[in-house]
């Protein structure tokens, strides 16, 4: 089975386009989220956004997570009627479709006088950026990359949730290639095809962060 296995309108640039405009929408969601909002509510805001950014569809459901809601996976349910406190910390995380091509972004973000949540929501970014750093700089396997971002983490002080491995994008829908996930493939990912996922908690505190972006070739950032 080609891991890699791409459609015939698969287009890099597209690939590419498709991330940057993801980014914008998270970040034009980032600028609505105030104190006060419940993840229903923000996941309503969220759609109104994707429209006036013309996404073409979704090919995963917005993840909006807060307070300690942000140690859970995408598969857990949230708590529920957890609203954003004035010091305190959300993620989100999009996968969107653009032109027929697929973008998955996420990112946290610390509000008020908070120091420690800014703390880990910065250091699931660094996680992220030495872990894409070896994979451009040693050729690393998709399996090896998570084993550096799991020892990182734990040098770093933080709980790294070995659940999540990360995956395959591509045109709209990858997942007819069956690409499978990132921490078990046993060559080095392609630039432009695969996401990497880091997500990270407080060892005994009930907050975390969540980071992922494509993998992509020098001087595509």
């Amino acid at each position: 089975m080609n891991r890699e296995a791409v459609g015939r309108r698969y287009d890099a640039m597209l690939m590419q386009r498709a991330r940057e405009r993801s980014w914008a929408v998270l970040q034009d969601i980032r600028q609505r989220m105030q104190p006060g909002i419940d993840e229903a509510e923000a996941k309503a805001m969220a759609a109104d956004i994707f429209t006036a950014h013309s996404v073409q569809r979704l090919w995963h459901p917005p993840i909006i997570r807060i307070g300690a809601n942000t140690t859970k996976t995408y598969r857990q349910r949230s708590h529920p009627d957890v609203r954003l406190g004035e010091n305190d910390i959300y993620f989100i995380d999009l996968g969107l479709v653009f032109d027929g091509h697929e973008g998955d972004v996420g990112d946290t973000f610390a509000v008020g006088d908070a120091p420690a949540l800014t703390a880990c929501a910065s250091a699931a970014r660094s996680l992220f950026d030495e872990v894409a750093c070896a994979w451009r700089n040693d050729g690393l396997s998709g399996r090896a990359l998570y084993d550096v971002a799991s020892e990182r983490a734990q040098a770093m002080g933080w709980r790294f949730n070995h659940a999540i491995k990360g995956h395959r994008l591509g045109d709209y829908p990858h997942s007819v290639h069956k690409g499978g996930d990132l921490g078990t493939l046993e060559g080095a990912p392609s630039p432009g095809l695969w996401v990497l996922e880091i997500q990270i908690a407080h060892p005994t505190k009930p907050y975390g962060a969540f980071f992922e972006d494509l993998l992509v070739a020098p001087g595509a950032d």
